[in-house]
């Protein structure tokens, strides 16, 4: 065991959980004042509900021994057998357990990023129960499959240094099946709804720039130079689509807005999260820069096909997840990680057609697992609030409580 191997990979998962209450007030503050609180009250919830599951059975789903490429077995239910001895596949250098609870913290924000989509208008018992059968049955096997040791995905060849499949495309996938099922807000199309706090959307947004260095850099599970290469890329591509976000609605819509502004980072952050343990810094602008438009006109059509993604979790983590892990398969570098792969620019186009092959997958398999449980979930004890209860706020209707007192 290196001690600060350890100490690094304790903090960064520091830094990942502080991104979920981040990412509540990044959406709490994109609410109206009545869903203040519920909206917040999602990301809050979620670290405490997919905490306990990670250890009870989540992550010896993801990351327990192999069963046929596709599952860990049970062997490591309750943590049972994950102690202090390092596992080379799981950090050579690191206890076990601080690598379980490094990607526990990634198991918490991926479901709490669904809930942008459905927010200000689902009940909060039919929230808890669809988070917990999606993390179990869609999180933990995609994450095998991807990073597990004998994960088919990775045996195919496919790169993905932090999650843009198992974290962003997934939790994208799944918002689109949610607003396709939960279906949209009373008065959409009709009744502008504005953001009621953006200083607390920017609070959030910044909070999620600081947590996503450990995100990133710390899935180099040492203190090493790819570890530094990840975090340099990290704050470029996340710069890169800022600008070209706010360029673009300025441009278009003759204002640079701050929520603009915020969103476009956190695009450049999503897109930048596959290849940040393979690209280099001049990569990192391009693929932050192309996130920051395709996002910006990904978020633009949901007015056009009438769906209501209250949040923009398909515009800006699916697209930008997409484009991240696309990305990866054009610019990955040898140079800078050669336990990776190169990509087509570096003379290897078959990379590119294996990072499409897991983006199908990835989408598909969220996609359609999503739509079962949401319909499950439906029959058994209801997704949708009554009018009244829309109406009235989630703040209320859902948990007797005010976000504001004047």
């Amino acid at each position: 065991m290196n001690a600060a191997d350890t100490f690094f990979v304790l903090m960064s998962a520091a830094l990942v959980m502080l991104m979920t209450p981040a990412l509540g007030l990044f959406y709490g503050g994109m609410v109206r004042t009545k869903n203040v609180l519920g909206t917040i009250m999602h990301s809050f919830i979620i670290l405490a509900l997919i905490s306990i599951e990670w250890v009870l059975w989540g992550y010896t789903l993801a990351f327990g021994p192999d069963v046929g490429g596709l599952i860990g077995n049970l062997s490591w239910l309750g943590l049972h057998g994950v102690g202090l001895t390092p596992n080379p596949h799981y950090g050579a250098t690191i206890p076990p357990l601080a690598f379980m609870i490094f990607q526990g913290m990634f198991a918490v924000i991926t479901p709490a990023l669904i809930t942008g989509a459905f927010a200000e208008r689902i009940k909060f018992s039919g929230f808890v129960l669809f988070t917990l059968l999606w993390a179990t049955l869609v999180y933990n096997p995609l994450a095998h499959w991807v990073w597990g040791a004998g994960g088919w995905i990775q045996k195919m060849g496919a790169l993905d240094f932090a999650g843009g499949t198992v974290v962003h495309i997934s939790s994208g996938a799944a918002a689109l099946a949610a607003v396709f099922v939960v279906g949209k807000r009373r008065g959409y199309g009709r009744t502008r709804y504005i953001p009621h706090n953006l200083p607390m959307t920017i609070t959030g947004a910044a909070l999620l720039w600081f947590g996503w260095f450990g995100f990133n850099a710390g899935s180099a599970l040492a203190v090493n130079g790819l570890a530094v290469n990840a975090f340099v890329v990290t704050h470029i591509a996340a710069s890169s689509a800022a600008l070209t976000w706010v360029l673009a609605e300025w441009r278009l819509g003759g204002k640079a807005t701050t929520l603009g502004a915020a969103s476009g980072a956190v695009a450049g952050l999503v897109a930048i999260t596959p290849a940040c343990g393979f690209v280099g810094p001049l990569s990192a602008i391009g693929i932050g820069g192309v996130a920051g438009l395709l996002c910006y006109w990904g978020v633009s059509l949901k007015s056009r096909f009438g769906f209501d993604d209250a949040l923009d979790v398909v515009g800006i983590h699916g697209l930008g997840g997409i484009w991240g892990a696309l990305a990866t398969g054009l610019f990955a570098s040898k140079a800078i990680n050669p336990s990776g792969a190169n990509g087509l620019f570096f003379g290897n186009p078959s990379q590119l057609f294996i990072q499409f092959v897991s983006v199908i997958v990835s989408i598909a398999f969220s996609f359609v697992m999503a739509l079962i449980i949401l319909k499950v979930v439906d029959k058994l004890i209801g997704l949708r609030v009554t009018d009244e209860e829309e109406e009235a706020g989630l703040d209320v209707s859902m948990h007797s409580e005010t976000g504001y007192s004047f």
